[in-house]
């Protein structure tokens, strides 16, 4: 990662005066030696240096500062005090539909955008058609944004933000609004934005797709950035914060706030794996008893429409996949599952070569684009020696589903020797998606299920038991 310095702000404080009358800021402009305004800090005296490449989440309360803070960013905002330096041509997903001109159509409005951030009409004309693809509206491109859901326009909206080849891109929490097929391809965009060494700054309230996608994290609160650290540690202290009792909050502040002057922060970064606080994979969850207790019982079904947006298929080196697909161990076919249950994870593979040293494999994984899990069909010093050409594999996966409730993206590949070294012969990835459908009396959380079996004994002499 280049250490370049790409956003520098130093005493960077944002206020806002407050009136109690409207009268009364035209009675101020009339006679300024008498204020009639109650001040209100958004930012108070800001340092924060970003590298290029650093990949910055962002987290903290409901009016924390976050966006006021990303909007000077921007140069949207203009600081009451301090000096900010940025490098770099920036494209800035804030508020929904923000820059965007409802009564102008979707394609107008591409032009419109693409020009303010810096880009020649013709530019804009290349992009055009790559940009209309990832929104993926359709018609509605030539219809008035008015008449957009909340969901097309930020797809329209994050397309055009993309597309324009930024050094810096901001998301500020707009994804949550996207269907999840729509997440998952913007997710996946934005870790190829950081593996081509962009620097990205990421606000959202989603812990674990801070602690996936995030470098570094900083934790606002009050117009003040009050510890900046490793996502993991951030985000313990963030939900400590958010959880704290009323009476208790400056104290614990304070607390963080000297933690994030002394040295012990880098060992904190370091150690904080172990951090029981820590709920990026907390994975506390509940299992009743193998027989579900589930009050209404649920069946798997199959959605035609539940497919994915971010499927990336690998160049073919002598076999191809083909023909995905879910089942249940009866056969019928599913894409929303039911947790606890068994399934089967069909493809089949087509060698068109001969092929050596073959194993196949498969993987689970989040919205966010976080690993959970897969297997490989054969240990690696048991491989399948010898696959001729024109042989066709039929390959089946059997797993438990132990997720909780949500949505994931399944994985596939092949794999083959070639030059003396394995590599992927061909691999599909995103090629699936599935639902695990919620249940009403589910008590786990988060993501896995490990089978935990809770128990709690009550001293009644000791307890108050509420009817």
């Amino acid at each position: 990662m280049s250490q370049e310095e790409v956003i520098s702000l130093e005493g960077i404080s944002k206020c806002y005066k407050q009136y109690a009358h409207p009268i009364d800021r035209l009675k101020e402009l009339i006679l300024p030696t008498h204020s009639r305004a109650t001040e209100f800090w958004a930012l108070r005296n800001v340092d924060l240096s970003i590298n290029q490449g650093e990949t910055l989440g962002i987290i903290g309360r409901n009016g924390s500062g976050k966006s006021t803070l990303l909007q000077i960013i921007v140069g949207t905002l203009t600081p009451t005090s301090g000096q900010l330096q940025v490098k770099g041509r920036i494209s800035a997903l804030l508020e929904l539909g923000s820059g965007f001109n409802i009564e102008f159509t979707g394609r107008q409005n591409v032009f419109f955008n693409g020009r303010l951030l810096g880009l020649e009409q013709d530019e804009i004309e290349k992009r055009f058609d790559e940009i209309a693809a990832f929104a993926d509206i359709g018609h509605f491109i030539d219809q008035p944004v008015k008449t957009y859901s909340s969901g097309m326009f930020v797809r329209l909206a994050f397309a055009v933000a993309i597309n324009v080849d930024p050094d810096i891109l901001i998301v500020d929490e707009a994804l949550a609004v996207g269907d999840e097929a729509f997440q998952r391809k913007c997710f996946s965009r934005i870790r190829g934005f950081r593996e081509q060494g962009k620097t990205i700054l990421f606000v959202s309230h989603a812990a674990s797709s801070i602690i996936e996608l995030c470098s570094r994290s900083i934790l606002v609160d009050r117009g003040e950035i009050i510890l900046s650290g490793s996502p993991k540690l951030i985000i313990a202290k963030y939900h400590k914060l958010l959880y704290c009792p009323n009476d208790q909050i400056d104290t614990f502040r304070e607390e963080i706030k000297q933690l994030n002057r002394s040295e012990e922060n880098s060992l904190a970064n370091a150690t904080l794996m172990g951090d029981s606080e820590a709920p990026s994979l907390q994975l506390l969850n509940n299992h009743q008893a193998k027989e579900s207790k589930i009050v209404k019982k649920l069946e798997p079904f199959y959605d035609p429409h539940l497919k994915p947006e971010s499927s990336v298929f690998y160049i073919t080196r002598g076999a191809e996949i083909s023909d995905p697909y879910l089942t249940t161990l009866e056969g019928d076919k599913v894409n929303h599952l039911v947790r606890g249950e068994e399934y089967i994870y069909h493809y089949t593979v087509n060698f068109s070569e001969d092929a050596y040293q073959v194993r196949f494999g498969m993987l689970i994984k989040t919205i966010s684009g976080f690993f959970l899990g897969g297997a490989a069909s054969h240990p690696i010093n048991k491989m399948i020696e010898f696959i001729p050409a024109n042989t066709t594999a039929k390959v089946e996966f059997k797993f438990t589903c132990l997720l909780l409730p949500g949505v994931y993206f399944l994985n596939n590949g092949v794999l083959g020797l070639i030059d003396g070294e394995e590599c992927y012969l061909h691999r599909c990835v995103d090629i699936l998606m599935f639902r695990v459908q919620s249940e009403e009396e589910l008590i786990a959380t988060q993501t896995v299920d490990f089978l935990i079996e809770p128990n709690v004994s009550l001293c009644l002499e000791q307890c108050k038991i509420i009817a």
